[in-house]
């Protein structure tokens, strides 16, 4: 499933091609996605002119115009396992799983490709306030709430495995399984070990871990996984940075120890019993 970098790299892609556009019409093939479509979608979003777009974990937002001096409504867009938000020209063909079109008034169009149906795309009128999908979020990792006395306080009196702990979405949004293992390996942390036991310093080390490798993984348009790709079409390059993650076996980037790996919540978990302690 695509990751925050990847969901990242996605909006910087589409966001210069639909902002200030107006939306003339919604085309949807097919509905039944993750969540449904909406049957007044269509009616509701022709029209708007997309002002912004944004992120929240996961989800991609583009933001919509709405009455003067009220709040933009927003447009939720989750890619769920194989779903690919493009940028193309009008008369590029359809392909099968095309679900959604949104027309652009500049002559491109914004298209929702989803072979297998997991992700989604729904309103989010401002007038609804919260979405229940994003209610029980942690922050965002590039956030000032996001810090090593923040991962401190919350790990007290956990017995989980402290990659489980940072896995966790109500932690942080962001750190899914490659990035958290990435992470742990350049702070020096078994991914076994107890969350409440860590120390303060060991989490402040971990929190900027988290940020950077993050950070990278944006700057690189993600990490190629079966099927995602940005709003281009291409994949990204992380993946040829990878120290642990998939290297099962192989030697250790930093120490030459092979690269091991264990089940953990039921992911596959890769480290250096070496580098990390």
């Amino acid at each position: 499933m695509p990751e925050l970098p990847e969901v990242e790299t996605v909006r910087r892609g589409v966001e210069p091609h639909v902002l200030g556009q107006r939306i003339l019409r919604a085309l949807v093939r097919e509905p039944r996605l993750r969540w449904p479509v909406p049957p007044d979608f269509a009616a509701w979003v022709a029209g708007r002119r997309i002002v912004g777009t944004d992120r929240r974990g996961k989800y991609l937002l583009l933001l919509l115009e709405g009455e003067p001096g009220a709040p933009p409504d927003r447009l939720i867009v989750h890619l769920g396992m194989s779903g690919r938000l493009l940028v193309v020209a009008r008369d590029v063909p359809l392909r099968k799983h095309d679900h959604l079109d949104l027309e652009l008034e500049g002559g491109l169009v914004l298209r929702y490709h989803d072979p297998r149906r997991f992700g989604a795309v729904l309103p989010w009128p401002a007038a609804q306030g919260a979405h229940p999908l994003m209610e029980t979020m942690g922050p965002e990792p590039f956030s000032a709430d996001f810090h090593g006395d923040y991962l401190f306080q919350r790990s007290r009196g956990k017995s989980a495995a402290v990659k489980t702990f940072l896995m966790d979405g109500g932690v942080v949004v962001g750190a899914g399984n490659i990035y958290a293992a990435e992470s742990l390996f350049r702070a020096g942390i078994r991914p076994t070990r107890p969350a409440g036991k860590l120390t303060r310093a060991e989490y402040a080390r971990l929190a900027e871990r988290v940020r950077e490798v993050l950070a990278e993984a944006v700057e690189q348009g993600g990490t190629t996984l079966r099927d995602f790709a940005g709003a281009d079409g291409r994949s990204g390059y992380f993946q040829q940075d990878l120290y642990v993650y998939g290297r099962e076996g192989e030697a250790c980037r930093v120490c030459g120890t092979a690269i091991k790996s264990l089940r953990l919540g039921n992911r596959q978990s890769c480290y250096c019993p070496r580098c990390q302690r």
